[in-house]
């Protein structure tokens, strides 16, 4: 399958989910990051999300 059939056969979120994974695929292989850096990352990312989503929860139920 070529590049543009493999677009072209995606949906928008199948798209996203696909550049994600090749960049950070190509950037582990090239050895930028490894696979620790980048689940140390991704839980520190969605740790921050989950606070913040605590803390945006409490503010509206307070008001």
């Amino acid at each position: 399958m070529s590049f543009e059939e493999a677009l072209a056969a995606a949906s928008r979120d199948e798209g996203f989910k696909a550049t994600v994974y090749a960049i950070n695929t190509l950037l582990i292989r090239k050895g930028v990051y490894t696979q620790e850096e980048f689940q140390s990352f991704f839980v520190e990312w969605v740790d921050k999300e989950l606070r913040r989503k605590q803390r945006d929860g409490a503010s509206v139920r307070s008001e």
